[in-house]
């Protein structure tokens, strides 16, 4: 676990909109790396946002949101895989993830 102080049952405990946050937190680190030049941390932050959109899925039972979810952590693969590293994307990224949860997308906006 790259959060090696969470774990599945405290990241139960958080409420969606502040699932959705966390997760979005990393892909905002992300861009700033990408801003940065500093393409290893860039991966870095998708791995962690894989380990926390895995842990959402592992704690919702919508399976619309989780369906969605999975969605969004294929695009982000992309991005690692093919290490885009493209700061518009990134944000394209970012934008879609909140799209996915009104009061995370409230919360930020």
């Amino acid at each position: 676990m790259l959060h090696t102080h969470l774990t599945s049952e405290k990241w139960k405990s958080f409420s969606l909109d502040k699932q959705i946050l966390m997760i979005a937190n990393e892909i905002n680190r992300a861009k700033n790396w990408i801003t940065k030049k500093d393409f290893e941390k860039v991966s870095y932050c998708h791995e962690r946002a894989f380990e926390l959109i895995d842990l959402t899925v592992d704690s919702f039972k919508n399976k619309s949101l989780i369906r969605e979810l999975l969605r969004f952590r294929e695009l982000i693969a992309t991005e690692y895989v093919y290490r885009v590293n493209n700061d518009e994307q990134n944000m394209k990224l970012f934008k879609v993830l909140l799209s996915l949860n009104l009061e995370s997308y409230n919360i930020y906006n």
